[in-house]
């Protein structure tokens, strides 16, 4: 009986964790990328199809579509946080870039008016 409940036990934990993105790219220095043009530009491209993607930007680009359509449900608070930090950034430095994005990823503004009331509240200028 102990047994079971040991395997029980490690598919609740095995779903759980099947409900966050993985942390494996949280290390990573947002502030570091966003001060360097190279290092922001190959993210950029990467999410446009238009260079090639390292293993983390290739990890944001599949999961993107998802998190906007989920307010990042399965994002960690770190991720959520980078992702308002880098949404901040971009409409506040790269406002032609943000167009661009926003147009690939959202041409309706479906998620810019989902999200424009809690964007607001996080002191995100939509």
């Amino acid at each position: 009986m102990k047994s079971f409940a040991v395997i029980v036990l490690a598919l609740v934990v095995a779903v759980a964790a099947q409900d966050k993105y993985t942390s494996k790219y949280d290390g990573i220095d947002v502030d570091e990328i966003l001060k360097s043009d190279r290092l922001f530009n190959n993210y950029y491209k990467c999410l446009l199809d238009q260079g090639r993607c390292t293993p983390d930007a290739n990890e944001l680009k599949r999961i993107l579509p998802e998190a906007l359509k989920t307010n990042c449900a399965k994002c960690s608070e770190k991720q959520r946080n980078g992702a308002i930090q880098v949404i901040n950034y971009m409409i506040d430095n790269r406002a032609e870039q943000w167009k661009v994005l926003q147009q690939k990823y959202d041409p309706d503004n479906v998620y810019v008016n989902k999200y424009r009331d809690e964007a607001r509240a996080a002191g995100i200028k939509l």
